[in-house]
């Protein structure tokens, strides 16, 4: 008597299709993300979107006249401002579209490939560390599938910030804004957002961890930049080696290039590929850079609250200080030839001039301290967020399980972000003080940067504990904790160039601390700014209390 085997893999045969399919489930997975992101991704697209249109508006407002923009070309026909900026070519005739492409093209490519790492980093190591991923792909999902919808997720956010300039722009009707300048801005703010979402896509691969992968991500973004403004600085060509000059060398509203598009598309397309060849190279969840294995035995302090949260937080805090020592010393640079730069810009001056200040160095410093102070409130807010990562990851309950109390594991992180938060202010006033003393040949100058780097530190603890009040009462709001720097960053820093009312600026925790050196100390709004980062962490630790731990 004999038997036969029943034909099991040919009643499988309808699924084999989609398992044989390397990009099966993309669109599920992408309609998934989109879901996700359906209040990330368009405040992200509004607020770029916007800002750029309302500074092309203003910059028709400030400077009405021929005069006015000649005189402001003059004055940024310079290597500082061309860094800062973009390349000379842009300044021949200095139209309102030539200063809108000039001074924000470079800003919003680099902020584009920000909001596009975040978004690939998101939806694809962060799944896998959380072991969302695991489950996903256990279905009838392609291996690229779920690389693919976040690399489409990137691109359908960046095409939005696109369509917005296009349409926004010409519809300001400023002259010299026309419609296929504003199509060409759009495009290469779309290409530098997709390029650098391709990068993301072979650092998750690099790293088993979401942050460093973000990080090795924004590293290449941060050196694009660099390269750019060491080119456009000298113009010695070293901008054609990065892709953020092939950019700006589009011209958009001057000569309307778009053939500088053409290699940076090529650029993204193979890194994207090299993206997914690298991700068949690893194990799920695993990196292709093998994690090292820690000491046998760990310190005591990780034992406590705040040392787990300092462990945590260590690479955030060294990578922050060590991007602000940078930015400090290169504002600082500027210093001793802040006179001859601006001499000449008569609205600049003016701007400044509200700032007060014995020296139109002393009012450029208190300008651009704020500046190196918002990006000190990112940390404060990337630093606030880790408690929400680690409730997310699963993290904390172990921990909270292991005797540890609320408050107490909370605070440790709240304690390790004001630490930081002072540190990171700390690494800009030396780079700051350091830089403008050899620039100025005034050793005096370092005490008083420095000094005036460290008065922002209040305002970054406001910033702790704002995001910590979101976090311990509503942790599905966390988005709500980026409205404090970008708030001052738009109100303080362009508000004085155009001409904003005054008052706005007091409504931010930055606003409220003296603009040194241009203004003498006052340390009552210092005190206040303590006392109300006192009561909101109070705040937040009540929320935590009183809620479910995820």
């Amino acid at each position: 008597m004999t038997t036969t085997a029943a034909p099991t893999a040919r009643r499988a045969q309808p699924g084999r299709a989609a398992e044989r399919t390397t990009l099966a489930g993309t669109a599920a997975l992408l309609r998934f993300a989109v879901r996700r992101d359906r209040v990330r991704l368009p405040v992200w697209v509004l607020g770029l979107g916007l800002l750029t249109i309302a500074t092309a508006d203003s910059v028709h407002t400030v400077y009405p006249t021929a005069a006015d923009r000649a005189s402001i070309a003059h004055g940024s026909d310079n290597p500082a401002l061309l860094a800062m900026t973009g390349p000379a070519h842009y300044l021949a005739d200095y139209t309102w579209g030539a200063m809108l492409g000039h001074r924000m093209l470079g800003l919003l490519a680099v902020l584009a490939g920000l909001m596009s790492v975040l978004t690939v980093t998101r939806h694809t190591r962060a799944e896998e560390e959380s072991g969302r991923a695991e489950l996903i792909r256990s279905t009838a999902v392609g291996r690229h599938a779920q690389l693919a919808a976040a690399l489409a997720t990137a691109a359908v956010a960046d095409l939005a910030l696109a369509l917005l300039l296009t349409v926004g722009l010409p519809g300001l009707g400023v002259p010299g804004l026309t419609t296929g300048g504003a199509l060409l801005y759009g495009a290469a703010t779309a290409v530098g957002g997709l390029l650098f979402a391709a990068v993301a896509a072979v650092t998750v691969q690099v790293t088993a961890h979401t942050r460093t992968a973000s990080g090795l991500a924004l590293s290449v973004l941060g050196a694009a930049y660099a390269l750019r403004a060491a080119g456009d600085a000298t113009e010695n060509g070293l901008s054609w080696a990065s892709p953020i000059g092939w950019l700006q060398r589009s011209y958009p509203f001057v000569d309307d290039r778009w053939w500088p598009l053409l290699p940076a598309l090529a650029l993204t397309a193979a890194t994207a590929a090299a993206g997914f060849l690298l991700s068949t190279r690893r194990d799920h969840g695993a990196g292709l850079r093998a994690t090292r294995p820690g000491p046998a035995t760990g310190s005591p302090l990780l034992g406590t609250p705040l040392g787990l949260a300092l462990r945590l937080h260590r690479g955030l805090i060294g990578g922050f200080a060590v991007a602000l020592l940078l930015l400090g010393a290169m504002y600082g640079s500027l210093l001793g030839d802040a006179d001859s730069m601006l001499k000449d810009v008569d609205r600049i001056r003016e701007a400044l001039a509200r700032l007060g200040g014995h020296t139109l160095a002393d009012s450029f410093a208190a300008l651009t301290m704020l500046v190196v102070a918002v990006v000190g409130g990112v940390y404060a807010v990337l630093a606030t967020l880790r408690p929400r990562a680690e409730e997310s990851g699963g993290r904390a309950v172990p921990v909270l399980a292991a005797g540890v109390s609320r408050s107490g594991w909370l605070g440790g992180h709240l304690a390790a972000a004001l630490l930081g938060s002072t540190t990171v202010m700390l690494a800009a006033g030396v780079g700051f003080g350091l830089s403008g003393a050899l620039s100025t040949g005034d050793a005096g100058v370092f005490l008083r940067l420095t000094g005036a780097a460290l008065a922002f530190a209040p305002a970054l603890w406001v910033t702790v504990g704002f995001t910590a009040a979101v976090y311990g009462w509503l942790p599905r709001a966390m988005p709500l904790a980026w409205i404090v720097p970008a708030y001052a960053f738009v109100i303080g820093y362009l508000g004085p160039l155009l001409k904003l009312p005054s008052g706005l600026d007091r409504l931010s925790p930055f606003g409220q601390v003296p603009r040194l050196p241009a203004a003498g100390m006052d340390w009552t709004p210092l005190a206040v700014l303590t006392l109300v980062a006192a009561a909101l962490i109070a705040l937040a630790l009540a929320g935590f209390r009183r809620r479910d731990v995820e």
